[in-house]
């Protein structure tokens, strides 16, 4: 006589509620150390990679910023798998406990002065951990939100995640022009460490809620297989990647280079280009829920994007060349925060798109990956390669040449990328 095993009961609303707090929370700290760390991009060039030129200091340090990244395809693999093949919570737990690690060895080690070339070491080491454990990060917790929502609501749902990213990069940013208001000798002493405890302290509280959060439900999965995905998924995997150019650029030339490129290129006070990125993040937290109420009001997923898309690409080149000829600070922070808004409010349209081309056995891994290599091919060595640029050519509208060079490439990628699956 057989048994018929019952169904697993549904999530209840408590529980649901503690699985969007625990992907949100662990993403958020996730965008918040990369912040942290691009903001403070300047200091760490001098304190751990020091050089003869100021600017030879900023480089290096904007490259290890890069490297961490090269990490990323290699921590969406194994943590995407993990995600897939044993459970959404088990993913999410080992990328926040690794996050925390790193966060906490920029945190405390001492500068070369005191330790030489193994504090250079061990900053790189942290960048490196940072970088695989963001790789599975992001795209697993946003597969987990994308599962608890019924279709005509996924993006809304989704866009949480994104808005946690924005409100990190607020924490961090707001955060980073506090210590501005410390003596010039502290800041470089102790100040720039804060921002960095901040994040570590941050950390054990994601961890605990996920640790103890219900798993997400896996209705219907198959087999989880890398051989499998990448074999049967290349051309989602593909344009998935080339369409991660625009989101990508636009935050990390928006929001994390922009105060750098403020100070350096356009002669900006500090505190003024650091507020550029809390404006450019309040809005994309108030903006990215509200625009993804109407994508999911929308029968397909393209449709908005394509709007944001050509309106990003037509208004970039006029965005720079105001910033350039000077229209002053308070219109300067408008224009920012405004065109950040146009061109990244629509993320989780995108994401959503993602993950329904790919099956549920694969999703945690398909949107890793994606989100990963593309992070590294289009947004790593972007603000190295804008600095190179403006330092060699001597153009401060370098950025915006990169810019719309991305946004075309997501443009091209968004009209051949394949619908989805089927409706999961």
């Amino acid at each position: 006589m057989s048994v018929v095993e019952p169904a697993k009961p549904e999530h209840t609303s408590v529980q649901s509620k503690r699985v969007i707090w625990g992907a949100v929370i662990g993403n958020g700290l996730t965008t918040y150390d990369f912040t942290v760390y691009s903001f403070s991009a300047v200091i760490i060039g001098k304190l751990f990679f020091p050089s003869d030129s100021t600017f030879s200091s900023l480089l290096l340090s904007l490259l290890t910023f890069g490297a961490g990244f090269a990490m990323r395809p290699v921590g969406a693999l194994i943590i995407g798998n993990l995600a897939d093949s044993k459970g959404r919570k088990a993913g999410l737990t080992v990328s926040i406990a690794l996050m925390t690690l790193s966060t906490g060895i920029i945190a405390f080690v001492p500068p070369y002065s005191s330790m030489g070339a193994l504090s250079t070491l061990l900053i790189i080491l942290a960048r490196l951990t940072q970088g695989f454990a963001a790789g599975g990060e992001i795209g697993v917790s946003s597969t987990v939100l994308m599962e608890l929502a019924p279709r005509d609501r996924r993006c809304y749902l989704v866009s949480w995640h994104a808005a946690s990213q924005a409100a990190a990069a607020l924490l961090g940013a707001l955060i980073g022009a506090g210590t501005t208001m410390l003596t010039p000798a502290a800041l470089h002493q102790w100040g720039w460490r804060i921002p960095f405890m901040v994040g570590m302290l941050i950390g054990p509280v994601g961890w605990y809620i996920r640790r103890h959060m219900a798993e997400a439900p896996m209705k219907g999965r198959g087999r989880s297989s890398l051989k499998t995905m990448l074999a049967r998924h290349r051309v989602a995997l593909c344009f998935g990647i080339l369409s991660m150019s625009a989101p990508t650029a636009c935050i990390y030339l928006m929001v994390y280079y922009m105060p750098t490129y403020l100070v350096r290129s356009l002669h900006m006070p500090h505190t003024i280009s650091l507020l550029s990125a809390c404006l450019s993040s309040a809005l994309l937290f108030a903006g990215t829920p509200l625009l993804a109420k109407v994508a999911d009001r929308q029968r397909l997923r393209k449709p908005t994007q394509y709007v944001t898309l050509i309106s990003s690409i037509v208004l970039v080149y006029p965005v720079f060349l105001l910033l350039t000829y000077g229209v002053g600070e308070m219109l300067s922070l408008l224009i920012i925060g405004a065109y950040t808004a146009l061109a990244l409010c629509n993320n989780a349209a995108t994401r959503v798109m993602l993950m329904e081309a790919f099956p549920l056995h694969h999703r945690a891994t398909g949107m890793a990956t994606i989100y990963s290599i593309g992070t590294v091919i289009f947004g790593s060595f972007c603000p190295f390669i804008v600095t190179w640029l403006i330092g060699v050519t001597g153009n401060p509208m370098a950025p915006a040449w990169y810019l719309l060079a991305a946004l075309c490439v997501s443009l091209f990628a968004l009209l051949l990328f394949p619908d989805a699956v089927e409706d999961y």
